[in-house]
């Protein structure tokens, strides 16, 4: 079985989930895309994934990765290592959030290098897929991505402005 072979593997859980989140991730070689309700436990502030995230941006100038979400709150209060990346790579992260008009979408996931993927059903549902090299699939979710991207605005600063 060669690396290039389509593979789609159900989850149920949010240890599941958070693994799969991991997974794609760590697949991303020059793009990752992640759309979240408010990124709220789901390891946005581990050592691991920021380690993961932090070898990516590093690894090329030219490496992107945006985060979307319906309340970036969460990223900002309570990831201070996602904070860190946003300040060290001003030009290549992004977190931006959306406008009320799109809350209807309660579909969360993620996309590396527009070939793999990870997707919950719905933000209150744990049961998801983890798809590897489909591209299809992956084409699909990333351009609802762009629709709501297009749509949002800016949801973190990587300056601190305060008295």
């Amino acid at each position: 079985m060669s690396d290039e072979t389509l593979q789609h593997t159900t989850f149920d859980g949010v240890a599941d989930y958070i693994a799969a989140l991991d997974t794609v991730c760590a697949s991303a070689q020059h793009s990752l895309i992640v759309f979240e309700k408010n990124f709220e436990d789901i390891g946005f502030n581990s050592e691991a994934r920021y380690d993961t995230l932090r070898r990516f941006l590093l690894a090329s100038n030219t490496n992107r990765l945006r985060l979307l979400a319906h309340d970036p709150q969460h990223l900002v209060r309570y990831c201070p290592r996602m904070m860190m990346l946003l300040r060290q790579f001003t030009h290549s992260m992004s977190i931006f959030q959306t406008p009320q008009h799109l809350h209807h979408v309660t579909e969360p996931f993620a996309v590396a290098d527009d070939r793999h993927f990870v997707r919950r059903f719905h933000f209150d549902d744990t049961r998801g897929l983890l798809a590897k090299n489909d591209p299809e699939g992956a084409l699909e979710l990333k351009s609802r991505f762009e629709e709501m991207w297009a749509s949002s605005h800016s949801g973190a600063s990587a300056t601190t402005v305060g008295l």
